[in-house]
């Protein structure tokens, strides 16, 4: 099976060079769900590039009757945020422009002054495919009056012209998957959104932070996909028609940033075929893996998650690793502190004020006051 490969122009500098997106898109010989999957949003985050590559390569030898529907695959999504360079550490996560980070600025249909209310009311003796599809409508016409702004005299700030090009891709779409790393040197771990957690099993990840209602302002990629149509779900609810609609989002981190760690590309890679399989895109032999059923999935929330920052400044010694699990008062560091005062350097040990396991560590050893320095998740241990 060959995809369709679609080059779109992103944005022109001023040397009059171009950015450029490129999509592939593998179409079944039966219609279906569509999946789409973009990778590197933020620029050091490139496990997900990896992950891309490859299900490429497994898509490509697969027969056109083996996938029901379409997946499209987006790697390298932000080449603005990937190109950008201190020495030879990468960042790309803040638009160097105007400060916003990259995956915040995203369009959300809820915010658009529409009444969703109004709009489940209207529709609460209808099916649910035809709500579906009567909603989609609703979002994409409104989603599609950005690009009359786009395109007027004044236009408008690169960050929603770049958005427009990303969320016209998948704004149809029935799942949704953003592939990042974290910023740090991380487990791999994935967010779900409340009533998605059965359907989270297929990725077959240990760890995952459970997103809970009004905890979203829909600014994220998978936010501004999902979020609206958590809130017509909401409503229907309380009118008595619960309903949930088979349309999902996901963020998978896989692994530490500027690296693609073999383990964690190969666990998204397992994941999302398992995924895809699971939703009966694709028919092929040994997935759905048999392990789906038994496989259990520590589910943490934003509150249940303690991130530490540096006491004091200095360099940070004897840390604890991501998936170590630690008792309260246990020793997670130690900083190794100078100062200005005439005294001795001294050793300042960091304890643990809960039980939990170690999620992430940041990356740079050397700390200021107030850095991160290492995010705890309270595991049931």
């Amino acid at each position: 099976m060959k995809p369709k490969i679609y080059t779109i122009p992103l944005r022109q500098f001023a040397s009059g060079d171009f950015l450029y997106l490129q999509v592939y898109k593998f179409i079944g010989n039966q219609a279906g769900k569509k999946a789409y999957i973009q990778a590197n949003l933020h620029g050091a985050e490139i496990s997900g590039n990896a992950v891309i590559y490859h299900l490429i390569e497994f898509l490509m030898n697969l027969d056109n009757n083996q996938l029901i529907g379409e997946i499209w695959l987006v790697p390298v999504c932000n080449p603005e945020g990937v190109n950008v360079r201190s020495h030879q550490f990468s960042s790309g996560r803040y638009n160097s422009y105007d400060g916003k980070d990259w995956n915040r600025i995203f369009w959300d249909y809820e915010k658009e002054n529409v009444d969703i209310e109004a709009f489940a009311k209207a529709q609460i003796n209808l099916s649910e495919t035809e709500i579906k599809n009567n909603y989609r409508q609703e979002i994409l016409r409104s989603f599609n009056q950005q690009l009359e702004k786009i395109n007027s005299p004044s236009s408008t700030p690169f960050y929603k012209q770049y958005r427009y090009q990303l969320q016209s891709l998948c704004l149809d779409a029935d799942y949704v998957i953003d592939l990042h790393s974290s910023s740090n040197q991380s487990l791999d771990y994935f967010y779900c959104f409340h009533g998605r957690e059965e359907s989270a099993k297929s990725f077959l990840f240990d760890y995952g932070i459970l997103v809970l209602e009004g905890e979203y302002e829909g600014n994220t990629f998978d936010e501004g996909f999902l979020k609206p149509w958590l809130a017509l779900e909401r409503h229907l609810k309380k009118l008595g028609k619960p309903i949930q609609f088979d349309i999902e989002s996901w963020t998978l981190e896989l692994g530490s940033g500027m690296k693609m760690n073999p383990e964690s590309v190969t666990k998204g890679i397992r994941g999302l075929k398992n995924y895809l399989a699971n939703k009966k895109l694709l028919k092929i032999p040994e997935f759905p893996l048999k392990e789906l059923a038994d496989h259990q999935i520590v589910f943490t929330t934003r509150q249940e998650m303690k991130p530490y920052y540096a006491p004091v400044g200095g360099m940070i010694q004897n840390r604890m690793e991501p998936g170590t699990i630690v008792k309260k008062n246990q020793r997670l560091y130690q900083i190794l502190n100078f100062n200005k005062n005439q005294d001795l350097p001294k050793v300042v040990d960091v304890f643990a004020q809960t039980d939990g396991l170690i999620l992430d560590n940041s990356t740079n050893h050397c700390v200021n006051q107030g850095d991160f320095v290492l995010e705890i998740i309270r595991e049931k241990l």
